[in-house]
């Protein structure tokens, strides 16, 4: 064996190595929520498969309102996010105007700040507009993303000025041309920033636990974080486990049937100049 196959051999073991490490965790969560309950923590659970912990805690907490303003904080979110970020993407790749690069120069910083790091800001903003407590609120923050305007306007600036020109001469509008002409040679920065987007607000939980108080406005990760120090979880792994297969099951899903357009879609969107 040479050193090329030898050196290939090893780089296929040790990912195989990594991806056991990774899948630990996730096979010890699933086999707790699936097992009956127990005080006791144990990687190979021996108690008979059961789904009796899913069900317990189901109706123990009001999960089903959880997953609703969950999923009208992620759709909504990515929706205004997918305008917002179009034009301001449109508007420092083609237009110009004075102080343009001083935008971008912005608006490439708040990439680099974390998000924790405004919430004392952010809390006094949304408390003045008076959405403390509601999905308004919670949504505020993130309704212009810098990395989705990054990745798009790297994008559209490797379409030729020549295609959006057509489209005009043609009769479009400025929306028509973005719509018809940026939007569709932009794909693959949309379906990462949608990835990200959609993982990081079904994930979020810090700030929706500063801005929610009531369970109709608490997304699943606030209401997971309430149920594990609650008397309804019985100190028992089993029941936080199940709680927590409930929140990620949609997102496990969605990865194992699109792994292959996730991946394609971050190799893709390398950035461009």
């Amino acid at each position: 064996m040479n050193a090329k196959k030898a050196g290939s051999l090893g780089v296929s073991l040790l990912s195989v190595v990594l991806g056991l490490i990774w899948l630990a965790p996730l096979f010890w969560l699933v086999s707790t929520a699936l097992t009956e309950t127990t005080f006791n923590m144990s990687f190979f659970p021996h108690s008979a498969f059961t789904f009796r912990n899913i069900r317990y805690v189901w109706n123990a907490v009001p999960f089903g309102q959880y997953y609703l303003n969950t999923i009208i904080l992620v759709v909504v979110t990515f929706c205004i996010q997918f305008v917002t970020s179009t034009m301001a993407a449109y508007s420092l790749a083609f237009l110009n105007y004075r102080g343009k690069s001083l935008v971008f120069v912005i608006i490439f910083m708040q990439i680099i700040i974390p998000n924790d790091v405004l919430i004392i800001p952010n809390y006094l903003t949304v408390s003045e507009l008076g959405l403390i407590d509601s999905k308004f609120g919670i949504m505020v923050p993130f309704l212009g993303s810098a990395m989705a305007i990054f990745l798009l306007r790297q994008h559209f600036k490797t379409v030729p000025r020549a295609f959006g020109e057509a489209a005009k001469i043609d009769g479009a509008n400025l929306w028509q041309t973005i719509w018809r002409v940026y939007m569709p040679c932009a794909k693959p920065a949309y379906m990462s920033f949608a990835v990200i987007s959609v993982s990081y607000h079904w994930n979020n939980y810090l700030w929706p636990l500063i801005v929610t108080r009531s369970p109709q406005n608490r997304p699943l990760t606030v209401g997971l974080a309430i149920f594990a120090k609650s008397k309804e979880a019985d100190m028992q792994w089993s029941n936080v486990c199940a709680a927590t297969l409930i929140i990620i099951l949609p997102l496990l899903m969605a990865f194992f049937i699109m792994q292959k357009q996730f991946m394609n879609s971050f190799i893709s969107a390398g950035v461009k100049e």
